[in-house]
């Protein structure tokens, strides 16, 4: 089952999305301007929901698309989830 992202902040590039213990989140940063400063592109990363850990970005971070942050955010739960036993 693949993440399913909602916008979390209203007027700010911020999406979230929770599944199997994990909670993902992905922002646009742009080098000027208002919102988060960073290279232009959608940056994506994940933390335990249950753990007081920090986030850890995702690889790859900032994507060109809003679709490749949220590919790379469902590869990276497969990969926390360990092999399936299907």
């Amino acid at each position: 089952m693949s993440l399913q992202f909602h916008r979390a902040v209203e007027d700010m590039e911020i999406w979230s999305a929770t599944g199997d213990g994990f909670s993902f989140v992905i922002t646009y940063e742009t080098p000027a301007g208002t919102g988060f400063h960073g290279r232009a592109g959608y940056v994506a990363s994940w933390r335990a929901l249950y753990r007081g850990n920090g986030a850890i970005k995702i690889g790859g971070s900032a994507f060109a698309t809003f679709a490749e942050a949220e590919k790379a955010c469902n590869t990276m739960l497969g990969y926390l989830k360990g092999p399936s036993l299907e």
